[in-house]
Parts: C-alpha cells; sequence; structure tokens
C-alpha cells in the first residue's frame, strides 16, 4: 500500500509499504494493505513504517489520516525521523513549555492549549528519540 505523510513545510514519506502504526486519541492503530475505509486524528507520538524486513519511526504531532485500501494518507503539523530529533533543542522546548504552564493564570486558554500542544510534541520526541537512540 502506499503511505504518504505530509507537514504544512513538505512531503516528509511517500513510499510503498507492508505495514504503519499510528498514534491516535483512541491508542495505536496498525494498518495492512486493504483496510477498511477510516479517517481519524492523529495525535503526537510514534509512527511505525514496516516495509520488508525493516521499521522505521518518526514523531508525529496532531493531525488527520485518512486510509483508503491501498492509501494511507497523513497530515501532521510535525513528522521528524527519529535519529534527526535534536534531544537538547527538544529538551529546551520542553522546559520552556513547563515554565510557561507553572504562569498558567497568565495565559490565554489560546496560549494555554498551544504552549500544552507544543510539551505533548515535545514528550512524544524526547519519547522517540530515547526509545531508539543508537547505543
Amino acid at each position: 500500500m502506499k503511505l504518504e505523510i505530509v507537514t504544512p513545510e513538505k512531503k516528509v514519506y511517500s513510499d510503498d509499504v507492508d505495514q504503519v502504526s499510528i498514534p491516535t486519541p483512541n491508542g495505536e492503530i496498525t494498518i495492512l494493505p486493504n483496510h477498511l475505509p477510516l479517517i481519524t486524528q492523529v495525535k503526537p507520538g510514534e509512527l511505525k513504517v514496516k516495509k520488508q524486513d525493516k521499521t522505521t519511526y518518526l514523531v508525529t504531532g496532531n493531525g488527520f489520516v485518512e486510509i483508503t485500501g491501498k492509501n494511507v494518507s497523513v497530515m501532521t503539523d510535525l513528522a521528524e525521523w527519529d535519529d534527526e530529533i535534536d534531544e537538547k533543542a527538544v529538551e529546551e522546548a520542553k522546559r520552556r513549555a513547563q515554565e510557561a504552564l507553572k504562569q498558567r493564570h497568565t495565559l490565554t486558554n489560546e496560549q494555554f492549549a498551544q504552549t500544552s500542544a507544543a510539551l505533548e510534541k515535545a514528550l512524544a520526541s524526547l519519547k522517540v528519540k530515547r526509545r531508539h537512540r543508537k547505543l
């Protein structure tokens, strides 16, 4: 089946794959060829791509996935390969978000939502990076 992963900035991936696992609000779903059609949300977490005997990993942000029998299209605000994640930069983003959230009373609802989303993405990035760190 054809997998495409796009962000507002670029097409991150486009290739035929055997299987893909995607984080959703209701848990991880695994898509195999001829999956029933489905449109659902994608949440920050680990996206796994299996092609032949190789599995690769990305961190994903918020978005949507559309699944047809032969195509999987992931549209997300973050998609980064595990080996591209800058752990120090993500740690700093996490720290800034946590500090901002401590000042909740000074944030508007929109700022609170944006900061919470930034923290969720940072935590997902760190989890994926640390799980697949090359030793």
